[in-house]
């Protein structure tokens, strides 16, 4: 049975059209993924993010515990800081990426990716052991969360009252606000500014009606993808998924080998990758999930692992997995689009540059 957020009823108000995502009836997009994707660059989108799941970490080895899941340096982040990281089995390969949260030396937060609730839930379960002094709960489906992304967003929070001019809320960080029963993060998507708001249904029932007063956007999850993409955001699925390692989706620089342990560092300690994440684009035509990718030879070399026409740039833009060991050194790259191949522009940095703090 499809699940439905608390917001269903009020997606379906405003016309948004619906479809199934991850197990819930989500909306797609409101009124045009252009209009959806500007609102974000230029003003303020929010997005129902509530599919996504939460996992609570208690204790006082929370922070070690979620150490050792991830080979990113939790530890070392400080108090109200989050972190991105894959999260990896003992071979290397990685189950789904995320944000853990530090709300104190022992309760952590992390959230996970909506279609692999129940994977990370089992497979994080499975390296509990005595060594550590924590609680694991799942709190999914007790919380309801907004992504809140675009310039735009502190000017909002502030005339809301959810923000202080005068308080510092660095990027990549948190703060509760139990007395709202709220979660307020900064972090988010896009590319933008913006927060990811984090409360129970109720709450953030009040805060999306709020914010659609104050003429914010709201955002589908077509344009999220748009989004991310732009700006080279990996969606766990496309380009990282059960069949490779972090070191292959240009996540070296979440894998921290110094680290004294952590699940799967032998194995990433030894890996050679055997893949590259490139960004290409086109200057005519769209590239798509699953197209291949050429050499000047005409060989296959690699495949589309996303694929759309970037809103901002009017370019077919791709994020693309291409063998490592047949990686042209001219990077001249070709993207077959209806049995055609079309030479692709080589991207070094993300096709956009996002906005965010």
């Amino acid at each position: 049975m499809t699940k439905k957020t608390s917001l269903h009823g009020l997606h379906l108000e405003l016309g948004a059209k619906m479809g199934e995502f991850a197990g819930f009836e989500m909306p797609l997009q409101y009124t045009s993924i252009k209009d959806e994707v500007i609102a974000v660059r230029e003003g303020l989108g929010v997005f129902d993010v509530s599919h996504m799941g939460q996992f609570f970490v208690e204790g006082t080895d929370a922070v070690d515990f979620v150490d050792y899941l991830l080979p990113n340096d939790f530890s070392g982040a400080g108090n109200l800081k989050a972190v991105y990281s894959p999260l990896c089995r003992d071979n290397g390969t990685v189950v789904d990426d995320l944000i853990a949260y530090k709300l104190a030396d022992n309760r952590v937060l992390i959230c996970v990716n909506a279609a692999n609730i129940d994977k990370d839930w089992d497979w994080i379960s499975s390296k509990l052991s005595s060594r550590f002094n924590i609680s694991l709960t799942n709190r999914s489906d007790d919380f309801s969360l907004l992504a809140v992304q675009g310039p735009k967003t502190e000017e909002v929070f502030t005339k809301m009252g959810l923000l202080d001019s005068t308080e510092e809320f660095p990027y990549y960080s948190i703060k509760e606000r139990p007395e709202e029963s709220l979660i307020m993060a900064r972090t988010g998507y896009t590319g933008e500014d913006g927060f990811e708001l984090y409360g129970t249904h109720e709450t953030i029932t009040k805060l999306w009606g709020q914010m659609m007063e104050l003429n914010a956007t709201p955002c589908g999850l077509v344009s999220r993808d748009v989004l991310r993409l732009e700006v080279c955001y990996p969606l766990y699925g496309h380009e990282i998924h059960d069949e490779v390692t972090p070191l292959d989706a240009a996540l070296k620089w979440t894998v921290k080998l110094d680290k004294p342990d952590f699940v799967g560092k032998d194995a990433l300690a030894q890996y050679t990758p055997k893949f590259r994440l490139v960004k290409l684009s086109l200057d005519k035509g769209i590239p798509r999930e699953g197209y291949e990718v050429v050499n000047a030879q005409d060989e296959v070399i690699g495949k589309v692992t996303s694929g759309t026409m970037s809103v901002t740039s009017g370019k077919g833009i791709a994020l693309c997995l291409v063998e490592k060991a047949k990686f042209p050194k001219d990077k001249k790259l070709f993207i077959k689009v209806r049995n055609r191949s079309v030479e692709a522009n080589y991207h070094a940095k993300p096709f956009i540059t996002g906005g965010h703090k």
